[in-house]
């Protein structure tokens, strides 16, 4: 399985990523070794969501990271499911 997440920083700011290993990365999230989170603060998983293929995670992933709207993200947060197709 391959899996789209959503990350909240203690600064109110949203991570999102796309991984085949979600313990491991958010392993390395929480740890700060990842560079671009690393800055954020301690940090929570906030929604995840499984994916047949990584070619469909990636496509998802990238489509929410172009969307660049905090209000929407909130709402599939709260919804507790991301509303995008690969």
């Amino acid at each position: 399985m391959y899996y789209v997440y959503i990350l909240k920083s203690e600064y109110n700011r949203y991570y999102i990523g796309s991984t085949e290993n979600l313990d491991e990365r958010l392993k390395h999230h929480l740890g700060g070794y990842t560079p671009s989170t690393k800055r954020l603060g301690r940090l929570r998983l906030v929604l995840s969501q499984e994916y047949d293929t990584l070619v469909e995670a990636r496509s998802v992933e990238r489509k929410l990271k172009k969307l660049k709207r905090k209000d929407y993200i909130e709402k599939m947060v709260d919804e507790g499911f991301i509303r995008m197709r690969p």
